[in-house]
């Protein structure tokens, strides 16, 4: 059967943009590519105790092939669900498969017709799926620009409607922060709704990783959180906190939650042993934030700071223009031995186009500077 040239089409015009998008191969560089920001995806102790746990606890495969309204909510769910709760100063907790999952089940439930939707112009995609899916307006604010954002508060004029919030607390490819506090201050002025996605933020921010609202102290000004568990925890999945009533809420009508099968008891087991090491261990945290310092300070000390956005997260970004050009750059720098990715538009805008560099816990100091010397010496 011939392929449709409707879509044949659409894969030669990515091809003509030099944006075509390709699996990477497996390789053995120096890790600054993957979202796995303290180790945990290759903890050879979570892997243990997630091993022994299950043993201990007497897991049976039996219960975990269904959704979790009929046969697949094993009894390591609640036990999961609250232990996060209590780690995040949340009163519940709710698993879903993946961040996607969670994004689209929660914009797509919980707004409702005549609600409004303001969310900044850089959210993830699962953010803006979700919310083209819901029965509310919806419009994008500049990025952490919140003059823009009560301008848009002001001219919604439906005293009945609830207006949404939504941010990123780090954003996935500037990984700039917003300001929080204010933006807090705005949804409390205008009784709005406020919903953080923090992703990037697990692992990263707060005493012990817990993220960057919790380290401002604001939880208990947020509506909802959702915390992805496939970056800084190393793991598969994603939980949305907020109150009790929330919970119910998407239990009933969160349809990615209500029409899949739940996670293994294996995987489950293994989001549990993350938490565990993020409480009781600090030391990868600790080192995690010392090199994002240092990285800081050597493109400072090379005078490359004005390349790249301001950032105080694993996230770093240079912007590159030109998908032809950041390609060209990122290949020399994996020739070199560094696992670097170019991000090219239309993930970001034309013109945006950049080297996205993640900084780990397992990166070494000499690692960091022979990296930004060679970025250097590129440009």
């Amino acid at each position: 059967m011939n392929f449709p040239k409707k879509l044949a089409d659409k894969l030669e015009t990515r091809k003509q943009n030099k944006s075509l998008r390709e699996l990477p191969q497996p390789n053995d560089l120096i890790d600054f590519a993957s979202n796995d920001y303290i180790g945990l995806s290759k903890s050879e102790a979570i892997f243990n105790t997630t091993h022994q746990f299950l043993l201990d606890y007497n897991i049976k495969s039996n219960g975990a092939t269904g959704s979790r309204l009929l046969s697949g909510n094993h009894i390591l769910y609640t036990e999961t669900e609250n232990y996060i709760a209590q780690f995040h100063q949340s009163d519940s907790a709710l698993l879903f498969n993946s961040g996607y999952d969670a994004n689209v089940g929660f914009f797509s439930a919980v707004p409702q017709k005549g609600d409004l939707i303001l969310y900044d112009e850089l959210c993830h995609a699962s953010i803006r799926d979700g919310i083209q899916l819901s029965n509310a307006k919806s419009y994008k604010f500049r990025h952490n620009d919140f003059e823009n954002l009560e301008k848009k508060i002001i001219n919604f004029n439906n005293s009945a409607g609830i207006i949404y919030i939504v941010t990123e607390s780090v954003f996935s490819m500037d990984g700039d922060c917003p300001n929080m506090k204010e933006l807090v201050a705005v949804s409390e002025k205008y009784n709005c709704y406020l919903v953080v996605d923090e992703a990037h933020a697990l692992g990263v921010f707060g005493d012990k990783g817990e993220g960057l609202i919790q380290y401002l102290q604001l939880q208990d000004k947020i509506f909802a959180r959702i915390m992805t568990f496939g970056k800084g925890l190393g793991c598969h999945g994603a939980v949305v906190l907020g109150s009790d009533e929330l919970k119910s809420y998407l239990v009933n009508f969160a349809r990615s939650f209500v029409y899949t099968t739940g996670l293994s008891p294996h995987s489950v087991a293994t989001v549990l042993m993350g938490y565990y090491h993020l409480e009781k261990d600090k030391n990868a945290l600790e080192l995690l934030r010392e090199n994002i310092v240092f990285f800081n300070q050597v493109k400072k000390m090379l005078y490359l700071s004005p390349l790249f956005i301001r950032s105080k997260s694993a996230i770093q970004s240079a912007i590159i223009p030109g998908n032809e050009k950041v390609k060209h750059i990122a290949n020399a720098l994996q020739q070199k031995g560094f696992d670097v990715k170019a991000i090219l538009s239309p993930t970001v805008p034309e013109g945006q186009e950049r080297l996205r560099f993640c900084i780990h816990s397992f990166n070494s100091k000499e690692e960091i500077s022979s990296l930004i010397a060679c970025i250097s010496s590129l440009l």
